[in-house]
């Protein structure tokens, strides 16, 4: 308890008194900015969509791996495993560093390409855009994905398939109304874990996405270091904080 007082409470109480007392009495000025500035919607918008379109690729690319590694048994199997989760434990500088090394403008790719089909201008062109963050958050949140659907997908009975089977049904019926609904919480568990992590997205976005692009993270990032603008800064980590523990809630229930 008295750890979290400490270095939980004692800050997030030190937020709230900066962004709404900055100067010892209540200044509403900085939460009517956020309220009626129209680009801090535009930012939670941006922030709020690209980690929702983050986490469907991620599913969609993912379930795929789940099921292999959650229905067969082959070897090399564990060291796959293995390896698929060292990008979840990896910086978020050193990945998106990695990513504009090897697709970047200058990057190993696009000089293999331009070096083998003689071109003189790179042919990926995705630098310092939202696909090329998009692609980093999949490679973060992939190994996530296929584990946590994977491990409980590995633990269903496998006799219900069995008994579905002998009365009759399809592999595709039995995959809509057995498999898939078992497979719900864990998939509704995954989703919103990788909904998070893309939510508070910074050094990914902050690299690859450039300065047109700014998630929530980013722009308390400019507010407090470029800006100085403190109180801001202080505001728009509460609504993080706000929208963190609603999801975290979903996610416990």
């Amino acid at each position: 308890l008295t750890f979290l007082l400490v270095f939980y409470f004692y800050p997030l109480l030190k937020i709230c008194i900066l962004s709404f007392f900055p100067d010892g009495s209540w200044q509403g000025t900085t939460l009517t900015r956020l309220i009626t500035t129209p680009i801090y919607g535009r930012i939670l918008w941006f922030t709020t969509w690209q980690a929702a379109l983050s986490t469907a690729i991620t599913l969609v690319l993912a379930l795929p791996g789940a099921y292999v590694f959650s229905r067969f048994n082959f070897a090399g199997k564990q060291l796959l495993q293995a390896l698929l989760t060292v990008p979840f434990v990896l910086p978020t500088v050193v990945t998106a560093a990695a990513f504009r090394a090897l697709l970047g403008s200058h990057g190993l790719i696009n000089s293999w390409l331009m070096t083998g089909f003689d071109l003189a201008r790179p042919p990926i062109r995705i630098e310092q855009t939202i696909l090329f963050f998009l692609l980093a958050h999949v490679f973060y949140n992939y190994s996530l994905v296929m584990r946590i659907v994977g491990s409980f997908w590995a633990g269903l009975d496998p006799n219900l398939r069995h008994a579905a089977r002998l009365l009759g049904a399809s592999n595709r019926r039995i995959f809509c109304t057995i498999t898939l609904p078992l497979l719900m919480p864990a998939i509704g568990s995954a989703a919103l874990l990788v909904f998070i992590f893309c939510f508070t997205s910074f050094g990914v976005v902050l690299i690859l996405g450039g300065p047109r692009y700014a998630t929530l993270e980013v722009e308390i990032y400019r507010q407090a270091i470029q800006l100085f603008n403190l109180p801001m800064a202080a505001a728009l980590s509460l609504i993080q904080i706000l929208v963190n523990f609603l999801l975290m809630g979903i996610h416990a229930r």
